[in-house]
C-alpha cells in the first residue's frame, strides 16, 4: 500500500490531465473550428443568390406529410425583411419585437434584460430573426390537411390582425384566416411577463365536408451559431420526448444523420444555446412524431419539428388546440416555475446541469439564496464555499489530523530514509511498519480530497452555464464572474498599452489562487521522495496558468477555499500538538543545500 502522498499525487495528476486536455488540445481545436465556421459562413453569404428553394417554399406539406422545411436563400437585410410583410408589435417587460403575419411566425425577438457585452450601451441580445436574413431563426406553427381542407395555415399564409394590435403581457392578439373551404382558423397569442407564449387555435368548420388536420410546429435556425463549442456544455437540439426521455443532439451529429424519436405523447423539443433557448411544448394529450434535422436545399438550416396525428373537424364543429412556445433566457427560477405551472416534464433540463445534477442544481440554489441576501454573486460564491467547508469539516478534520500525525512522525521518517538509503522496498516496508506502530492511516488524508473534486466540477458547471452568472460583477475589475480575469501580468495589469497574448494571459485572481495553493502545500510535510517533492513544488505554478482561462468566479472560489483550508489546517494541527512549520518550510525551500563532503 502506498502512502497518502501517492494518492494525493494521483488525484492531482488526474485534474492536471483534464485541465491540460482543455488548455493544450481543446482550446486550440475550438478556436480553429470557430474560424473555419466563420469563413464558411462568409463564403455561403457571398455565394447565395435569389433562386427560390425547390422544396417547400410555398409552404406545402413535404413527402410523407412532414412539417414544411424549405426556404429560399437569405440575402435581405434585417430592416428590409421586417418591412416585407405586415407585423404585430411585441412589447413586454422582457421582450421586444414583432409577429410576422406571413406564416404567423415569431421571427423577430430581442431580450430587453440582456445585452451582448457588459457595456450598458451594447445591443440587446437578438434571439429570433426573419427567414430572409442570413441569421434567420424563428418559430412557426401550422397545419397539414387533406383534399377536403383546402389551403391551411402554413409558411406563406397571410393572417389578418386587428388594426393597431399590439402584443403585451395584458393584451393578447387574435389572428384570423379563412380558407377556400369555409374553415376559419382563429389564433390567439398571449405572452406572460417573461418568455412563455401561449398559442391557442380555434378551428371552425363552416364547410360541407369533414376536414382532417395535422398540426405541426417547427423551430428553424440557419447555420450554426458562431461560438466555440465545449465538452462541458450542450448546445444544439434538445427535448424530452415520450419514453425516449431527454434527448440532446449536437449540430454536428444532426448534420450527419437526422434524429427521429418514436411516436410520443407529451414532452417538448427545441434548440438551446448556452444562455438562450427556443422550445415548443405541443398539446400533451395527442400523439406526435418529432424530428431533429439538417437541410441543405436552398439556405442550409437546422430544424426541430413535430407533426401531430390527424384530428377530424366535422361540419359545424369547432376544435381547439393549444401550444406553448418558450423563447428567451434560461433563468433558473423562471424555467423551474414553468415546469411546475404547466406540468412540463423535466423542463428544468433545458439548463445543462450535467451528470452531477444532484450537486449542481442544489449548489446553484444555495448560491442564489446568498445572492438574494447580499446582492452580489461573488459574495455568494464566498459564502457557499464556507458552507461547503462546514459540511466537509468532519472529513477535513480526519484529513488534517492524518497530515498532522504524518508531520509528527516526520523525524522518524527521516531516520528510516537515512538508514535504508536507496533500498526503496526496505524503506517502504519500514514505513508501513511505522504507520502501524503509530496507528496512522496513510490514506485517511486523500478521501476528503477525492470527495471534493465533484464539488469543484459542479461549481465550475454552475458558474459556466447559469445565466445568473453572466455579466455578474464582483468587486473592482471583475465585472463578469463567468469570464476569465481580464487583467494580465504581461502588461502590468493594464499599465502598459498593449494586450497580453492569450496563452500568457495571467490575471490577478489566478495569481492569488496560485499563492494560496502554494501556502497550503507548504503546510504539509515535505514528501521524502525527491520526485514527489518536485511535483508538489511545481503544482501551484502549473495550476495557476491552467486556471487563468477559467471563469473568474471559479478562480475566486478556489483561492478562498485554499485560504480557508490553510486556516482550518492550522487549527487542527495545533489541536494535535503539532508545530505549524509554514514559515520554516518556506525558509527551507530557498535555503541553499550544503555541498556534499568527500569521504
Amino acid at each position: 500500500m502506498q502512502n497518502n502522498r501517492n494518492y494525493f499525487i494521483a488525484i492531482a495528476l488526474s485534474v492536471l490531465i483534464v485541465l491540460g486536455w482543455q488548455f493544450l488540445y481543446m482550446n486550440p481545436r475550438i478556436e480553429a473550428q470557430r474560424k473555419a465556421e466563420l469563413a464558411q459562413k462568409a463564403q455561403q453569404t457571398t455565394q447565395q443568390t435569389q433562386t427560390p428553394a425547390a422544396n417547400g417554399a410555398a409552404g406545402g406539406a413535404q413527402p410523407g406529410g412532414a412539417a414544411p422545411t424549405g426556404q429560399a436563400p437569405a440575402t435581405t437585410s434585417l430592416a428590409d425583411a421586417l418591412a416585407k410583410n405586415p407585423r404585430v408589435v411585441i412589447d413586454t417587460a422582457a421582450l421586444t419585437g414583432s409577429i410576422n403575419l406571413a406564416g404567423g411566425r415569431l421571427d423577430d425577438l430581442k431580450l430587453k434584460g440582456y445585452r451582448e457585452t457588459v457595456d450598458d450601451t451594447s445591443p440587446l441580445i437578438t434571439l429570433f430573426s426573419p427567414s430572409e436574413t442570413k441569421d434567420g431563426y424563428f418559430t412557426e406553427l401550422g397545419y397539414i390537411g387533406d383534399a377536403n381542407t383546402g389551403n391551411v395555415p402554413g409558411p406563406s399564409t397571410l393572417w389578418t390582425a386587428p388594426e393597431g394590435a399590439k402584443l403585451t403581457e395584458k393584451t393578447p392578439v387574435t389572428l384570423t384566416y379563412t380558407n377556400d373551404k369555409g374553415i376559419t382558423f382563429a389564433r390567439t397569442i398571449a405572452v406572460d411577463e417573461r418568455y412563455m407564449f401561449t398559442i391557442t387555435d380555434k378551428i371552425t368548420n363552416a364547410g360541407q365536408a369533414a376536414a382532417a388536420l395535422s398540426s405541426y410546429g417547427r423551430i428553424t435556425r440557419y447555420n450554426k451559431p458562431a461560438v466555440a463549442p465545449t465538452y462541458v456544455l450542450h448546445e444544439g437540439f434538445i427535448g424530452v420526448i415520450g419514453d425516449d426521455g431527454l434527448i440532446e443532439s449536437k449540430y454536428t451529429a444532426v448534420e450527419k444523420e437526422a434524429v427521429t424519436p418514436a411516436t410520443a405523447t407529451g414532452g417538448w423539443l427545441g434548440i438551446t444555446d448556452k444562455y438562450w433557448a427556443a422550445t415548443i411544448i405541443p398539446p400533451q394529450t395527442t400523439a406526435y412524431d418529432a424530428r431533429f434535422s439538417h437541410f441543405t436545399d436552398g439556405q442550409p438550416r437546422f430544424q426541430a419539428d413535430y407533426k401531430q396525428n390527424a384530428v377530424t373537424v366535422a361540419p359545424g364543429q369547432t376544435l381547439e388546440l393549444k401550444n406553448l412556445v418558450f423563447a428567451g433566457a434560461k433563468e433558473v427560477p423562471v424555467i423551474d416555475g414553468y415546469e411546475a405551472t404547466y406540468q412540463i416534464p423535466r423542463f428544468d433540463r433545458l439548463i445543462d446541469w450535467g451528470w452531477f445534477y444532484f450537486l449542481t442544481k442544489p449548489m446553484f440554489k444555495l448560491m442564489d439564496f446568498f445572492f438574494r441576501y447580499f446582492g452580489n454573486f461573488g459574495v455568494a460564491i464566498l459564502m457557499t464555499t464556507i458552507v461547503v467547508k462546514a459540511l466537509f469539516f468532519p472529513l477535513a478534520s480526519k484529513q488534517y489530523a492524518s497530515m498532522a500525525n504524518m508531520k509528527r512522525v516526520q523525524p522518524k521518517m527521516e531516520e528510516l530514509k537515512a538508514k535504508f538509503g536507496d533500498d526503496r522496498m526496505a524503506l517502504q516496508q519500514a514505513t508501513m511498519a511505522l504507520y502501524k506502530e503509530e496507528k496512522i492511516n496513510p490514506i485517511a488524508g486523500c478521501w476528503p480530497i477525492a470527495l471534493q473534486i465533484p464539488i469543484f466540477f459542479s461549481l465550475y458547471k454552475v458558474i459556466y452555464i447559469t445565466i445568473e452568472m453572466r455579466h455578474a460583477p464582483f468587486f473592482g475589475w471583475i465585472q463578469d464572474l463567468s469570464a476569465p480575469d481580464p487583467t494580465s501580468f504581461i502588461n502590468l495589469f493594464g499599465l502598459l498599452p498593449f494586450a497580453a497574448p492569450t496563452f500568457l494571459h495571467l490575471g490577478v485572481w489566478p495569481l492569488i489562487m496560485g499563492v494560496t495553493m502554494f501556502l497550503q502545500m507548504r503546510m504539509n510535510p515535505t514528501p521524502p521522495d525527491p520526485t514527489q517533492a518536485m511535483i508538489f513544488n511545481w503544482m501551484p505554478l502549473v495550476f495557476t496558468f491552467m486556471l487563468a482561462s477559467f471563469p473568474a468566479g471559479l478562480v475566486i472560489y478556489w483561492a478562498w477555499n485554499n485560504t480557508l483550508s490553510v486556516m482550518q489546517q492550522a487549527v487542527i494541527m495545533r489541536r494535535h500538538g503539532v508545530k505549524i512549520e509554514l514559515f520554516d518550510n518556506l525558509k527551507g525551500l530557498f535555503k541553499r543545500k550544503p555541498a556534499p563532503t568527500e569521504k
